[in-house]
């Protein structure tokens, strides 16, 4: 069963992104970090959070994203920046290098697409023990709707290019084609991913 992400969604769906992410830098800023960044897509206007349920309503998995991804990251720190600044304070106070990352991923934005017709898919997670059941294929088939239904004609998504066949694959066999290659400033190698509504 896939819903609509709710508030009290928040805790399992940020262990299922810990769980399915642990070395990623959204997992290195921690669990109080993340439950800002999915309550606020969770309640954002533009926002697309759904989950999916096993059959005794346990979340297994979750995806989330949101329509004018341009503006995603601008509304986000215009509403909560302090929270945000003091969320991820422990984890740049342990790790200091985390800091021009921080910066970058926040300016990074600017080159996601901009428009009400187009959506980004940030993030989509299966539990481990989860996974291969057919929950990620139903996530993005039911993302792809909502995107649809909110008038997007688009929708965009990065994931590393290397070493990460598995999710290269799942996104080709979902319909997603490359529409670009770029290396970010940290050198890791990406695909930007488009499919059409």
């Amino acid at each position: 069963m896939i819903r609509k992400m709710s508030l009290r969604d928040i805790d399992p769906v940020v262990q299922a992104h810990l769980l399915s992410f642990p070395k990623f830098f959204l997992s290195i800023l921690g669990p109080r970090f993340l439950s800002l960044y999915y309550t606020f897509l969770c309640s954002d206007p533009d926002g697309i959070a759904l989950v999916g349920l096993n059959q005794t309503g346990r979340i297994t998995g979750f995806v989330a994203g949101t329509t004018n991804p341009r503006g995603f990251y601008t509304r986000l720190l215009k509403k909560q920046w302090l929270k945000f600044a003091a969320a991820s304070f422990t984890a740049v106070l342990k790790k200091p290098s985390l800091i021009p990352r921080l910066l970058g991923a926040l300016n990074y934005p600017k080159e996601n697409p901009a428009g009400l017709d187009v959506a980004g898919l940030y993030s989509i997670g299966i539990l481990p023990s989860d996974q291969q059941q057919g929950m990620g294929r139903q996530l993005v088939a039911e993302f792809l709707k909502e995107a649809r239904n909110l008038g997007c004609r688009q929708v965009f998504l990065t994931t590393d290019r290397d070493d990460n066949q598995r999710v290269n694959n799942f996104y080709q066999k979902n319909g997603f084609t490359v529409k670009r290659q770029f290396i970010t400033p940290q050198g890791r190698r990406m695909n930007e991913y488009r499919t059409d509504l």
